[in-house]
């Protein structure tokens, strides 16, 4: 048996161990995209590789007391701006949800408590947990910053399976303070959904006995893997819940290889192994602003997302050959940009590069802009791309630049070393 573990209400959990008063109450976690990045006098970013997940930056700020403060949400016209990462289950008794204004959801709960992200702190938690988790299952499986899977097979017999989940929840709550819901089945998949109905601090296991009864009732839509286009999809062919989908083998598998193990994992036919360890395959940074009209201005963050972003992956040790720049502007308008290139790896090549990926990518010049985004991917450890030698001594001279930077910003930090076009 497969199980998976996800922490209730994580970001908010994490509040709650600091200050025990938010007990209780409604809270939420939530604030604006780091802006301050792009000051000239910006210190004290940190660069995460551990986690992932929805809401964790690649890059952030240390959390700061001051943060938690209504001021830290409100921009210099008085108007309080800002998304919520998360929130507690008796802030979701008021309507509030993921992804939600800060200022809608003051207006649906005025007296909600927002604090600010601390992702020194969530990373701190996430790595104790699974250090616990280590310690009583042979496999762990690390998927997010909050979300586990473990491997029960051949540890824990299945008739003792209930009483091991229902006792490791307690345990973790009362090692770790944090509050768990895991969730038993034969495969991950299953598992991962089994979690969704134990919530909040429950435990629930799906066997051969309640296998139809449990699955064959939920919606497509609450089944991980079954995004927005798919759900349409499924809907116009009349398929409102798996249980539908298990009646509709043949309509699936006509609709092609995605759709047929779409069908096999939902059937409980397909598994994946728990894998103790994850390859990072690509790498990004990202930030949303103020409506932005001033492309000299726009082009500066541009480099300075470059330097970031440069940092990273040569701390990674890595060589990207795909290169991704995306622009979200207002009116809903966007674009993007991409170019592949197996060259050396300099930070130089790369700031250069992704100031044309933005001109290219810059295609609605009278709007304003309020995200750039820029991506690496397709790393020459997994493409097998082979590099160009055209120009590899030039190279070679500006690589030993480019680590002898790296080294000065790994010791005194990312921002000890700028170039002139951010000033």
């Amino acid at each position: 048996m497969k199980i998976h573990i996800d922490i209730d209400c994580f970001f908010v959990s994490a509040a709650r161990i600091v200050e025990p008063g938010l007990e209780h109450k409604a809270v939420a976690i939530g604030g604006r995209s780091d802006t301050k990045i792009f000051n000239k006098d910006a210190k004290n970013q940190t660069v995460n590789f551990e986690n992932t997940g929805s809401f964790v930056p690649t890059f952030y700020k240390a959390y700061e007391k001051k943060d938690d403060d209504i001021a830290s949400f409100t921009d210099a016209n008085g108007k309080i701006r800002g998304i919520l990462t998360t929130s507690s289950y008796e802030a979701r008794s008021f309507g509030i949800k993921t992804a939600m204004t800060i200022r809608e959801a003051l207006q649906l709960c005025p007296h909600l408590i927002i604090k600010a992200p601390n992702m020194s702190l969530y990373q701190k938690l996430s790595h104790e947990l699974h250090e616990f988790l280590c310690t009583k299952i042979p496999l762990v499986e690390q998927a997010s910053i909050d979300e586990f899977y473990g491997d029960l097979s051949g540890w824990v017999e299945d008739k003792d399976i209930p009483a091991f989940i229902d006792t490791l929840r307690h345990e973790i709550l009362h090692v770790l303070k944090l509050p768990v819901s895991i969730g038993a089945a034969p495969t991950r998949y299953i598992a991962k959904l089994a979690t969704t109905y134990a919530k909040p601090f429950g435990s629930k296991v799906i066997d051969k006995y309640n296998f139809d009864s449990f699955v064959n009732p939920i919606v497509v839509g609450d089944f991980a893997g079954i995004g927005k286009s798919m759900k349409q999809k499924l809907y116009g062919a009349q398929i409102h819940t798996l249980g539908d989908i298990r009646k509709r083998r043949g309509t699936l598998e006509s609709w092609g290889p995605y759709s047929t193990d779409l069908y096999k994992r939902i059937n409980g036919e397909v598994d994946a192994a728990i894998k103790t360890s994850h390859k990072r395959k690509s790498i990004g940074i990202s930030r949303t602003m103020d409506p932005l009209y001033d492309r000299r201005e726009l082009k500066r963050r541009v480099h300075i997302l470059t330097r970031h972003l440069a940092y990273a992956i040569l701390k990674l040790d890595v060589i990207p050959t795909v290169f991704h720049l995306g622009i979200r502007y207002e009116m809903n308008q966007k674009s993007h940009k991409n170019i592949s290139l197996a060259e050396l790896f300099t930070e130089k090549k790369f700031d250069s590069l992704c100031i044309k990926l933005f001109n290219q990518a810059d295609t609605q010049k009278r709007l304003k802009v309020i995200n750039l985004s820029i991506n690496c991917s397709s790393f020459t450890r997994d493409s097998k791309k082979e590099l160009s030698l055209i120009g590899f001594n030039e190279e070679q001279k500006m690589k030993k630049l480019t680590e002898q930077t790296q080294i000065l910003r790994e010791k005194y930090g990312i921002d000890t070393l700028k170039w002139g076009s951010e000033m």
